[in-house]
């Protein structure tokens, strides 16, 4: 932890590590003469190369040097792997987090993180997964739930449906209804995985403000829900939370889980991975598929959150369930 610790402190402060000390005239020697820092007329920092041509420096670049280097400290201290990630997204991510903290740098985040702030760390960890879920907040993907919980689950005797990264305890709640209102909740089980303790933690002991119920009664009507949602939920003796009631709540086991670099650990008659697969690069995306077909049950469902590429090595084993949506059935 230590050379870690001191290899990123080296390069953020721009001197070489006890890892890259390098001899006189090599790139990071303490005599190099292959880049030395100058001053524009104009104030601006510029780098004359030992070519003698000079090269404004670029602010981009050192943002992309502070983000690599906050990844790369978050696998090895904590062992949570974004280095797949689409880049853009986490750096969306990471800044906005950032400026919420009211830090000036990614550098001055890496540091809470480094030197055990968990509520940091939480924080971080929070903002770089999944956007956490409302209650039935996307009526197209309740109707597709409607139309593939019928059709899949039905006939199997004891089914298992995967939210692989959950959005928030939220999402299972919906699929916990949905299941009910299809007569499968008694012997359906949801598994609802989620990256972190932390964020396990805050699933299992959640419950839904009261002064939320109207928006997301709002939501639970415009994607063709009957009736009232309160229907479904215990209310507190004091009026001001809800919880999903016992029946159902019981039917979802919570668990920490990592797509990165966790193994297959069941079969499922349905995986909904359709809110984490946006995040992850093309090699991790690969990886996550291929994680996905290891689970899937013989014609079970999946739902992705893009078409399958008609090259890639997986999509003969599935079928679109309807057309321009990315959910597939499997056929082989």
């Amino acid at each position: 932890m230590s050379s870690i610790l001191a290899s990123i402190r080296a390069a953020l402060a721009g001197a070489p590590s006890t890892a890259d000390t390098g001899a006189p005239g090599e790139r990071g020697g303490a005599n190099s003469p292959a880049e030395a820092p100058q001053s524009s007329p104009g104030g601006a920092p510029v780098l004359v190369t030992g070519g003698g041509a000079a090269r404004r420096h670029s602010p981009s670049s050192v943002e992309e040097l502070e983000l690599e280097l906050l990844l790369e400290a978050l696998f090895q201290c904590h062992g949570y792997d974004f280095r797949g990630y689409e880049r853009a997204v986490v750096t969306r991510k990471v800044q906005a987090l950032r400026a919420e903290l009211g830090l000036a740098t990614i550098s001055a985040l890496q540091s809470r993180i480094l030197h055990d702030d968990d509520e940091a760390y939480n924080t971080l960890l929070r903002a770089l997964y999944v956007t956490p879920a409302q209650m039935f907040d996307n009526a197209l993907e309740v109707s597709m739930l409607r139309l593939s919980l019928g059709v899949c689950l039905h006939g199997a005797a004891l089914p298992r449906v995967w939210l692989a990264d959950c959005a928030g305890v939220q999402q299972a709640w919906t699929l916990a209804i949905l299941l009910e209102q299809e007569q499968l909740a008694p012997r359906t089980e949801i598994y609802a995985t989620v990256a972190s303790d932390a964020m396990l933690a805050y699933a299992l002991q959640a419950s839904l403000p009261m002064t939320n119920l109207s928006e997301l009664q709002a939501n639970y009507v415009r994607s063709g829900g009957i009736g009232k949602l309160i229907d479904y939920f215990d209310v507190s003796a004091d009026g001001l939370h809800a919880v999903l009631k016992p029946h159902l709540n019981s039917r979802i086991t919570w668990a920490q889980y990592n797509l990165v670099t966790d193994a297959s650990f069941n079969e499922f008659q349905m995986i909904l991975g359709h809110r984490a697969l946006p995040d992850f690069g093309p090699a991790l995306r690969k990886r996550v598929l291929q994680l996905f077909d290891d689970s899937l049950a013989p014609f079970g469902t999946l739902a992705l959150d893009r078409p399958l590429d008609d090259h890639d090595p997986l999509s003969h084993h599935y079928k679109q369930l309807l057309a321009h949506q990315p959910w597939y059935k499997r056929i082989a």
